[in-house]
């Protein structure tokens, strides 16, 4: 903090504000107004006001070029007043019975509200007009502020904090938040958290519910001012000749000392980048934010005071470093993906790691609020040009367009970007997700829909465009994932969650849940098979901790956490699903085997099963679910390596990831249409299956007889009157149905394309002796469908003996009837 040698302002300054383009004008007891540099000096006197003025307000406009359209001050006389910029004073209205205490403008600019010592809280339009009383308390309000959504407003009277919503039909909340009287209250818009400052020496941060989130210890004298900055991730708290720099959670970053009294009031620049503060003995105190830093891998970036980037690689004990030296206050930092990039007031720097002397360089139109990166691209948010997306060449790549969008709101959590899409929470709706693509800013398909207010977002940065997944926590804090393309997909992981990151170069997903570390090496296994999720999960104990902590960065196979007291702890995950990852993205799927083998890990033989099914790699999915004991799998597996086409082989796997209508359209697709019949048999989809018959004029009597064996195995009549029907039309023959089964069997290994195996070959289950089977003992007498319905799930098997060819030939189907069959659910065939 620093100030003048010599206070500009003889008597206590009350209240002061910020304009877009840095300029800070002051109030104080001498009933004028001064007009101040950033540089902390003052530059002209602005006017004279007839009445102490009590609290000064600026309306900032979201577009830094239009600058401020207004200022309104409340005085001691109970007028307020609305100035112009250059102090001519615009109206002048009676508001309260006793002094103004406090004026705020909502976000838009279209109201204001004003509270008083007469315990009024009141609404006012734009042009000074009054709409509404919208609160009365027992005792004087000291401060109001608007809520994030602009339908409520807070205040604090006595010892309570109230939030009253607009309207009239809602119902207030009201809670006790200190001990003596509150003072001061900030609510921000980014994270939605509240601040207040009392008499009692303590600031407390509240979610917007009035639960309290943190306590600060009692300090020596009252807390008299508190703000937020506007990016949510700082505030600022004042007392008597200290001004403390907290973190979003609440503990201090630092403790700046300054000889100016009490600091009355604090306001922050539009950028975040400085503060000023009110002095009750005259002084008008001017702090910025240095040392920020960011780390990256084996990076670590840190800006000075002088506006100064030193990037630092800390593996290399002879680097000394680069220094980067800006003409303008840098504004925000990015570093990931092997680039560093810096934005200060009017500028935009894109460093590579490996050569920082030759950096690419565009002009910005406005603030910018946020930066985010991708392995291909980075986007910068500013107030006028809102969401912009760059290639790390310097080419904008597109300037994606959202309605009722707020650039000045988006945080990282709230948006979040992948070299494809691009994902933001609605403002409008919080409960969707609206999905951008990259390269165009067009919506990329229906938004992702879900039944509470989400909080929090997240894409995963690696793979291919088809299998992007997106986390959400939802306001419950519980944490769900689906795939952009398939909203329908989306899947609840984890309960109470506090956070959750993507590792920055797999996609290993990692959360703090009820205080433990729940680590997900595989999670496209929601997509593949369930059943596997447990098997390919981590969950440790996460009680250092502390309570709600935040991820810091998670790469290769170490996360880093901030702690609620500011520290940061480190903690390792499992590393060896990060290898299968690189041998699978390489075709190494011999290598990830011998891994496996090496390690003797369930969770990485399970994450080796997933994978090979995924990336449809049979052998290896032989070998890995063997491991497991996951002897139904293995079985199903073996069935489908031993189809002879391609596309039913397709269909087979999909239908094992539980998507049996992607499976049917596959089989139609292809002309194959008995399988895509004898499918949904084997679902029990009977109606699916006959339309199909009807439809195509082919194997109505298939349909028909295998119903009929169903039901007279469950020991009940015929009841739907569509199959009465061709019951009555169509003569059930086996042996003309088996015949076809024959033809269709013969006409498909013709035109099919049977599997080659892409590894060793694998010793056949039949010849593994029953206590040295690492799958858990069986042999291949069992028929290749026996249990497998849909999705993997086993069944009970059977004694019938196994064809040359593999299939079952109890019933001389060729295996097509699958479980179908009366011999497999264990009665003889007719």
């Amino acid at each position: 903090m620093s100030q003048l040698p010599k206070n500009k302002h003889t008597q206590m300054v009350t209240s002061l504000g910020w304009t877009p383009d840095n300029q800070l004008y002051t109030c104080s007891d001498e009933k004028i107004i001064w007009k101040w540099g950033l540089d902390g000096e003052p530059q002209e006197k602005v006017c004279d006001v007839d009445a102490y003025i009590t609290d000064f307000k600026w309306y900032v406009s979201s577009r830094a070029e239009s600058g401020p359209e207004l200022a309104v001050i409340g005085c001691s006389d109970g007028t307020i007043r609305l100035l112009a910029k250059n102090g001519r004073e615009e109206k002048k209205v009676s508001a309260h019975t006793g002094a103004v205490s406090s004026v705020a403008w909502n976000s838009e600019g279209t109201a204001l509200a004003t509270a008083g010592e007469d315990g009024f809280v009141k609404q006012w339009s734009r042009s000074g007009n009054l709409r509404s009383k919208l609160a009365q308390a027992d005792s004087s309000v000291y401060c109001v502020k608007w809520s994030p959504d602009n339908q409520s407003v807070i205040y604090c009277s006595g010892r309570y904090i109230s939030i009253k919503p607009l309207q009239v039909s809602s119902k207030p909340v009201k809670w006790k938040a200190h001990d003596l009287t509150v003072l001061k209250i900030d609510w921000n818009p980014i994270n939605n958290l509240i601040v207040s400052a009392g008499e009692d020496c303590r600031y407390k941060v509240w979610d917007s519910f009035g639960r309290q989130m943190y306590t600060s210890k009692a300090s020596d004298y009252a807390i008299t001012s508190v703000s937020w900055a506007p990016n949510g991730e700082y505030f600022a708290v004042g007392s008597f000749n200290v001004v403390t720099l907290c973190d979003r959670t609440g503990w201090a970053h630092s403790r700046s000392p300054c000889d100016s009294g009490s600091i009355l009031n604090i306001e922050w620049t539009s950028d975040g980048t400085h503060i000023a503060g009110a002095g009750a003995s005259g002084a008008v105190a001017f702090g910025q934010i240095v040392d920020r830093s960011l780390s990256w891998r084996n990076f670590q970036v840190t800006l000075n005071e002088n506006n100064q980037v030193l990037v630092k690689d800390i593996l290399n004990e002879n680097s000394s470093g680069e220094e980067q030296d800006f003409g303008n206050r840098v504004i925000e930092m990015s570093l990931a993906y092997n680039h560093l990039v810096v934005a200060t007031a009017k500028t935009c720097y894109i460093f590579s790691i490996k050569n920082f002397s030759t950096p690419h360089i565009f002009d910005l139109q406005g603030t910018v609020n946020l930066i985010l990166q991708s392995e291909k691209y980075f986007m910068v948010v500013d107030n006028v040009k809102g969401m912009q997306i760059y290639s790390y060449e310097n080419k904008l790549i597109s300037n994606p367009k959202v309605a009722a969008l707020r650039p000045q709101l988006l945080k990282c959590g709230n948006v979040s970007l992948s070299d494809d899409c691009i994902a933001v929470i609605d403002r409008a709706n919080p409960q969707q997700i609206l999905l951008l693509d990259t390269s165009s800013g067009k919506p990329l398909c229906d938004p992702i829909k879900h039944t509470e207010e989400i909080v929090d977002i997240a894409l995963n940065q690696v793979g291919l465009s088809s299998d992007r997944k997106l986390t959400l926590i939802d306001a419950n804090r519980d944490l769900y994932v689906c795939q952009t393309h398939r909203p329908e997909t989306l899947t609840k992981l984890a309960a109470m969650v506090d956070c959750a990151m993507w590792n920055d170069s797999t996609e290993i997903l990692a959360a703090v849940s009820d205080s433990k570390l729940l680590v997900w090496f595989y999670p496209n296994v929601i997509y593949v098979d369930k059943d596997l999720i447990t098997a390919t999960r981590s969950v440790s104990d996460a009680t250092f901790l502390g309570k709600i902590p935040k991820f810091v960065n998670f790469f290769d196979n170490r996360c880093t956490f901030r702690r609620a007291d500011g520290a940061l702890q480190s903690c390792n995950i499992l590393p060896y699903p990060r290898l299968l990852y690189q041998y699978c993205k390489q075709g190494r799927w011999e290598h990830c085997t011998r891994l496996a083998r090496f390690v003797k890990d369930d969770v990485v033989w399970a994450c080796l099963a997933a994978m090979a099914i995924h990336a449809q790699q049979l052998d290896t999915a032989e070998v890995a679910l063997a491991a497991i004991d996951e002897v139904d799998k293995l079985q199903y597996i073996q069935f489908i390596k031993q189809i002879p086409s391609q596309e039913g082989r397709n269909a087979e796997l999909i239908l094992y990831n539980r998507r049996p209508s992607d499976a049917e359209t596959l089989l139609l697709q292809a002309g194959m249409i008995y399988r895509a019949i004898l499918t949904n048999i084997r679902i029990f989809a009977w109606e699916r299956a006959l339309d199909l018959a009807i439809q195509h004029k082919t194997h109505v009597d298939t349909v028909l007889a295998h119903r009929e064996r169903y039901l007279k195995l469950l020991g009940k009549e015929e009841s739907n009157p569509l199959f009465q029907k061709y019951l009555k039309e169509v003569k059930i023959d086996w042996a003309t149905i088996n015949t076809k089964a024959e033809q269709e069997l013969e006409k498909e290994s013709k035109r099919g394309t049977p599997y080659k195996s892409m590894t060793k070959p694998i010793v056949p289950i039949s010849k593994m002796q029953l206590n040295n089977n690492p799958g858990g003992g069986f042999s291949n007498s069992f028929g290749p469908g026996s249990g497998v319905a849909f999705g993997g799930s086993g069944g009970s098997g059977s004694s019938g003996s196994s064809g040359s060819s593999g299939r079952s030939s109890c019933c001389g189907c060729g295996g097509f009837c699958l479980a179908t069959c009366a011999c497999i659910a264990g009665s003889s065939v007719p």
